[in-house]
């Protein structure tokens, strides 16, 4: 039998099996590229990508950390002027809509993450390039940055939101399930990077779970969530399982 909710081709004398071919998606239509909105939060602040006003403290935030980018597909960079020269190359590019991400407590630069392989036909987008200085990193910024963008996809009617990561990098799949972000599953051999083998670790989000992951956030970002010393009360990770779990009972 089909699933619920799932349409079925009927039988016929030629073929007496009914074949599921999916839920109806009604009322359609293509979604929008992101336009170089600035997103706002209580803790960060995502700007539009620029060579001219983020390259220098994105450098100066990177710069004696070559860590950062052992699973990026650039860097990385020995000088400003380098660095300078990647925004300047990707900041127009229409594959990519790249943000900077301002710590508001702190006032730094700190970090930039993308939208890419964005497929607004079929309503898909994925988050990706992110990569946060130590400055930047294990703050409220950096998780409100990815609220942000997830809810930007989701509130612009996306039905699906991807992160995907090179499959030994643990902190990026332990970050994208701290996220709320389901395992997917492994596409073996599917880049070459620097030289280098990178299987690839799918993790998404659907729309049906973005009310409920919107919630657990609002709940994490609260500052009553936190005590004095900064330490948390309800983990992020906690909240999110919920959800996952709610839609995959498997999990």
């Amino acid at each position: 039998m089909p699933a619920e909710g799932h349409r079925s081709f009927p039988m016929t004398q030629d073929d007496p099996s009914p074949r599921p071919v999916g839920a109806p998606v009604v009322d359609w239509s293509p979604r929008p590229l992101p336009g170089g909105e600035v997103l706002e939060g209580r803790y960060a602040r995502l700007e539009p990508l620029s060579a001219e006003a983020h390259a220098a403290f994105l450098f100066a935030a990177f710069d004696g950390h070559d860590w950062l980018w052992d699973y990026m597909p650039n860097g990385p960079y020995s000088s400003a002027a380098q660095y300078h020269r990647w925004v300047r190359d990707v900041e127009d590019d229409p594959a990519f809509a790249f943000y900077a991400i301002l710590d508001l407590e702190t006032g730094h630069y700190g970090g930039v993450a993308s939208f890419l392989r964005m497929d607004p036909a079929n309503g898909v987008i994925e988050v990706g390039n992110i990569n946060f200085a130590p400055v930047l990193q294990r703050t409220r910024a950096a998780t409100e940055a990815m609220a942000l963008m997830m809810g930007w996809a989701f509130e612009n009617g996306y039905r699906r939101y991807e992160w995907k990561c090179n499959a030994l990098n643990r902190p990026s799949r332990q970050a994208a399930q701290r996220l709320g972000f389901s395992f997917e599953g492994v596409f073996r051999q599917h880049m070459v990077v620097k030289g280098l083998n990178r299987d690839t670790a799918w993790f998404g989000i659907v729309d049906a779970e973005w009310p409920a992951l919107r919630e657990a956030y609002g709940v994490w970002l609260d500052p009553s969530n936190f005590n004095a010393d900064g330490s948390q009360q309800e983990r992020l990770s906690d909240l999110t399982r919920l959800v996952r779990a709610s839609s995959d009972p498997t999990l």
